[in-house]
């Protein structure tokens, strides 16, 4: 599967499957029909009830065409009813959700990627590349990842948090924030579900040297540490 590099603002490599192709332009057809089917049942009710305005004809039948895809990544965080069954979303090239300024963008600039040569210019943006990008991508810095399905996980390793008994073992954990917790439990997110551990060791050694720690404790069980000694540290 092909992956694309993220670079977070903690200046750490995340790695995310793309989307490939085939479900990008099976996501637009589902996203179509669903289109065909409303204008369609639109179209009935309309007819059928004698409207013979045709503004509003114009406006329930013209303004779902033209915003569909803008105002569905806006309230569904990256993805429309097509993405979201093919299960793959829209995300910034940082790694952060996309912003509403950034879904404008795609939206504006898929006038172009689909609206000539009947969407050869997006295909062939994204395949060519690297990054999964049609033009509306390359402007607004997103692209669209495969979400990957996560293992099955145990209570423990969901909620990393230590109990009223719990002694630190690491008092300068401390120093980290809620930024640092958060990029800790990606890396262990991806290790965890996408079998990559690079993250997870960019992460351990910036710690170590950030913090000063001096442990053999192995990445995965000092970074859990460090999460459950920030919990308890922080909640005093």
């Amino acid at each position: 599967m092909q992956t694309i590099q993220v670079r977070t603002t903690q200046n750490v490599f995340i790695h995310y499957p793309l989307a490939s192709i085939g479900d990008r332009i099976l996501a637009y057809l589902l996203d179509k029909l669903i289109l065909i089917v409303f204008s369609i049942a639109i179209g009935l009710l309309l007819f059928y009830g004698n409207i013979e305005l045709y503004w509003i004809w114009i406006l329930l039948l013209g303004l779902p065409w033209l915003l569909f895809s803008l105002l569905f990544e806006i309230f569904m965080d990256g993805q429309t009813p097509g993405k979201r069954v093919l299960n793959i979303k829209v995300i910034r090239l940082n790694g952060t959700p996309a912003s509403i300024g950034d879904y404008v963008l795609r939206w504006v600039f898929a006038l172009v990627d689909f609206g000539f040569l009947n969407g050869a210019i997006a295909v062939i943006l994204i395949a060519a590349g690297g990054k999964g990008q049609r033009l509306g991508d390359m402007v607004a810095g997103t692209s669209v990842i495969k979400q990957v399905e996560q293992k099955e996980i145990t209570a423990q390793e969901v909620f990393v948090v230590a109990d009223a008994e719990y002694q630190p073992v690491f008092a300068q954990a401390i120093q980290l924030n809620e930024n640092d917790i958060d990029l800790i439990q990606r890396a262990l997110e991806v290790n965890r579900d996408l079998g990559n551990s690079k993250p997870m060791l960019a992460v351990t050694e910036k710690l170590r040297a950030q913090l000063g720690i001096q442990t053999d404790m192995p990445p995965v069980k000092l970074l859990y540490t460090l999460i459950k000694d920030f919990n308890h540290l922080s909640s005093r």
